[in-house]
């Protein structure tokens, strides 16, 4: 680093063409300016400016020294705006990892919109319900659902997700309506993953054990199973919402409804933000809340 010594205060001499007027542009003292000047003629072993009593000039070693100088000099302030503009205006790329549903539906519109406010974002988008390694794979970050386990990951809180029990009014119709979670023994559960349901009695979580004749890891299968009345399905807001707006679906057993699951945004904790991830990362939350 010792190798930057001087070197601002050798430019604004050469510029200026007197120590007294470096040191004002510098707002240091002259003989700072002068004593830094010395030292950097001592380690390059040549002499940088004529002095006299009236006038300062640069030697030839000097303008030579200066141009190579001023290239570096203006090379840096060339980087440190393309920073500041690009907290301004985020550009590069950015590359996030989301589940496939939840992504589709939420996270890549939104992405989308944000690109289309900061065209020189180049994005790149893995839907996948796998959870990545973000360190080893290069992700500037993850969005999560549900209840976060890997404490190495810094998080924040983008949205909620609610999930629903619910079934067509045909199927109620035909089988009736379920009141109490005992009852879920005798109707047709359509399964995920799992093969329980999560509820929340007298404050207390609780797990209920369910079957039925259709078991698949899709939860947009499971939501046309349950529209065309085969049997109740447990599913977050975002496969359902539109269903019960509409009336195609009805909700059940609400009093035994779990607390709202975190949806999460989640980064290395030893990875600075940059900005653009920051305003990425703003931009999601504002726009989840409406």
């Amino acid at each position: 680093m010792y190798r930057w010594e001087g070197v601002n205060e050798f430019v604004a001499v050469a510029e200026t063409e007197s120590f007294t007027q470096a040191a004002r542009r510098l707002e240091v003292s002259t003989a700072q300016v002068s004593r830094q000047v010395s030292a950097l003629e001592t380690r390059l072993a040549t002499r940088l400016f004529y002095r006299t009593t009236r006038r300062v000039s640069v030697t030839e070693a000097g303008r030579i020294y200066y141009q190579h100088c001023r290239q570096v000099l203006d090379a840096l302030d060339d980087a440190e705006r393309s920073i500041t503009n690009l907290q301004l205006s985020p550009r590069g790329k950015l590359r996030l990892t989301a589940p496939i549903t939840y992504g589709e539906k939420r996270i890549a519109p939104l992405v989308n919109e944000f690109v289309v406010r900061y065209p020189e974002l180049d994005i790149e988008m893995n839907l996948t319900n796998q959870k990545l390694d973000l360190v080893g794979e290069g992700y500037d970050l993850a969005v999560r659902l549900g209840k976060l386990e890997d404490s190495s990951m810094m998080a924040r809180r983008l949205s909620s997700r609610t999930l629903y029990v619910c079934a067509s009014p045909q199927y109620l119709s035909a089988h009736g309506t379920p009141y109490e979670l005992s009852e879920l023994a005798q109707h047709n559960c359509l399964q995920g993953n799992l093969d329980y349901w999560r509820f929340q009695e007298q404050g207390h979580p609780r797990n209920v054990r369910i079957s039925g004749n259709i078991r698949c890891d899709s939860g947009r299968a499971l939501l046309d199973a349950a529209l065309k009345g085969i049997g109740i399905v447990q599913l977050p807001d975002y496969y359902v919402q539109t269903a019960l707006d509409t009336g195609q679906l009805l909700p059940l057993l609400t009093h035994y409804r779990e607390d709202d699951d975190g949806i999460w945004a989640v980064y290395p904790h030893n990875r600075h933000l940059s900005p653009k991830v920051r305003m990425l990362l703003d931009f999601l939350v504002e726009s989840l809340a409406q």
